[in-house]
């Protein structure tokens, strides 16, 4: 480092004088500014490994200022309002999505995700207006008194040797997709879940599909559908964190408790998904476009902020083709993953989020299916309806008791206390789906209706109750090998005043993926050219699809929709 002793001034010894206030005040700036940011470190970086990644964050960026304006005090000074910009929007994003940002915040900027951060911040502007007019005075004061000069090709190895051991560091510990719903780490977080998308968009691209394969599929742009009389409306509940406990050794439930998992033909059903202990959205990926998040690799975890605006095959469409009005009501800001981008890409007309339905922070099942029951009377008519209702109140944490009130006659069955809370809003939910069905046979008598409900995922605690004694260690290996002991729920079928037509798809152990084309057989409605190709691999491959030849059905798939023009702007052609 090297600094510039040509100052103004009266004469030599006031020169010097001058030169030596100005230098200490320059290193006090310095120090005081890189104080700051490890003072930032301490308060929002928590555990060993997010600090270190941390400090390598903060140098990497101060020497890429370097190389841009070599002046140590003006790159600190961009470096401090770049962590605390990203810090304040991390903030803003947490409280509201509950997701810390990422890197991807930055590589799909979504105008939803936008226009939702200005409707509920609508003084972000300002606030951002005023920091500027802060900042641009001290910037002009920093730049006066910077006298110290960093060489360009020191920046440039600073750069290089940083990003190098932030790669390193990320890849050698991949971040846990629930690092981002923390509310801490933000910076580290960020620059990791970087070097994450680099490596995986560099090594295998958006998605995983088949270079070779010469198959195509027939156009699904002209494809008809003629169903026989009029089909049923379909009613599709996401049943969250739900599957069945006793499938862990020494659960004690309630009497009657398995009848929920049960079908109209008093079947029980298993269904295979693709996440453990928190990720809706990779079955509401699978469920609405009938594909798997998997072949997305890490960035499986952007599935839907991914999708959005390039996947335009699935259920939503098929039903509309066949003539039926579709309707989604989530449980959360639309913006939450660019959820409702998504949905419309698939073919969900009307998407209803927690704001417009004017919904709690957590809401029992009952809530929703009242907003079911409304939407049903609404829109009702020549047109049948599909609806994808979600609940949530089987959600994580489970050390609290919620509503209580709920279940007066509730008494503990003596399991951990988690355990017995989880079961005791299992119960509730499904006695509040039990009054919807009664509800709809008595307050729509000449309908006929078909209903699925699943379980989305398993929740966070079956790791703990599946296998007491098993190490940290090693569930990571159960994890990473899509273990089906983890990663099995349930599926059901109902109905209300209808006989479903055809169920020979609903097999007794299925891939979520295939729950689309279960629904349009049992509604008795004709496979587009998409799906009757999926049902050849659900036969061939007996219920699974990711998990059918090591990946290959699924690559090969992929490839037939992404020449059929419904998967774009995923692959380089």
């Amino acid at each position: 480092m090297s600094f510039d002793p040509s100052m103004p001034g009266a004469g030599p010894l006031a020169a010097a004088e001058r030169l030596g206030r100005t230098r200490a005040l320059c290193i006090g700036a310095i120090a005081a500014m890189h104080t700051a940011a490890l003072g930032i470190m301490l308060w929002t970086e928590h555990g060993w490994f997010a600090p270190v990644v941390f400090v390598l964050s903060w140098a990497c960026v101060n020497f890429l200022f370097l190389l841009l304006l070599p002046r140590p005090a003006i790159a600190a000074a961009l470096s401090l309002l770049f962590v605390g910009l990203l810090i304040t929007l991390s903030h803003f994003k947490f409280s509201i999505l509950w997701m810390v940002i990422n890197f991807f915040d930055v590589l799909i900027v979504d105008s939803d995700t936008i226009s939702f951060l200005l409707s509920i911040f609508p003084d972000l502007k300002t606030i951002l207006l005023i920091a500027a007019v802060l900042a641009v005075p001290a910037l002009v004061i920093l730049w006066r008194i910077d006298m110290f000069r960093v060489p360009r090709l020191v920046s440039l190895g600073g750069v290089a040797a940083c990003g190098t051991a932030i790669t390193v560091l990320s890849l050698a510990v991949p971040e846990e997709p629930s690092d981002q719903f923390q509310g801490v780490n933000h910076v580290s977080t960020f620059f990791r879940s970087g070097v994450t998308t680099a490596y995986e968009l560099g090594t295998k691209g958006w998605i995983d599909y088949d270079t070779l394969t010469t198959d195509q599929l027939r156009s699904t742009v002209n494809a008809v559908c003629q169903p026989n009389g009029k089909p049923p409306n379909i009613i599709m509940v996401l049943d969250e964190a739900s599957y069945d406990i006793t499938a862990s050794p020494g659960v004690k439930v309630p009497p009657g408790y398995r009848k929920h998992f049960q079908s109209f033909d008093g079947k029980t059903r298993s269904l295979v998904v693709e996440g453990s202990g928190g990720p809706t959205w990779y079955t509401e990926y699978n469920v609405l476009t009938g594909l798997s998040a998997r072949s997305y690799g890490r960035l499986s975890y952007y599935v839907t902020r991914i999708a959005a605006g390039r996947v335009e095959r699935g259920l939503p469409q098929a039903l509309r083709r066949c003539g039926y009005k579709t309707v989604t009501l989530y449980p959360a800001y639309g913006a939450f993953l660019n959820a409702r981008n998504f949905q419309k890409t698939t073919g969900v007309e009307r998407f209803v989020d927690s704001k417009e339905m004017k919904a709690g922070d957590v809401e029992p099942d009952r809530f929703f299916y009242d907003q079911a029951l409304r939407t049903i009377e609404n829109e009702r008519g020549e047109q049948p309806l599909f609806i994808f209702v979600y609940t949530v109140f089987n959600h994580f944490p489970w050390w609290n008791t919620l509503r209580p009130e709920l279940t007066p006659g509730w008494k503990s069955l003596g399991n951990h206390p988690e355990v017995d809370e989880y079961i005791r809003r299992q119960t509730l939910s499904a006695r509040d789906y039990a009054d919807f069905k009664e509800r709809l046979r008595a307050d729509f008598p000449k309908d006929s209706f078909l209903l699925l409900r699943f379980g989305d995922h398993q929740p966070g605690l079956s790791t703990t109750v599946l296998e007491p004694k098993v190490s940290a260690a090693m569930m990571a290996q159960r994890m990473l090998h899509h273990d089906p002991r983890y990663f099995t729920t349930y599926y059901a079928i109902d109905t209300v005043n209808y006989r479903p037509r055809d169920v020979s798809s609903a097999f007794d152990h299925l891939e979520a993926v295939y729950l689309p084309l279960v629904l349009q057989e049992a509604a008795g409605l004709p496979l587009d050219p998409t799906f009757a190709e999926q049902k050849k691999i659900m036969l061939r491959c007996n219920g699974a699809f990711f998990g059918c030849a090591d990946g290959a059905e699924a690559r090969r798939f992929n490839r037939l929709l992404i020449d059929a023009g419904l998967i774009k702007g995923l692959v380089s052609r």
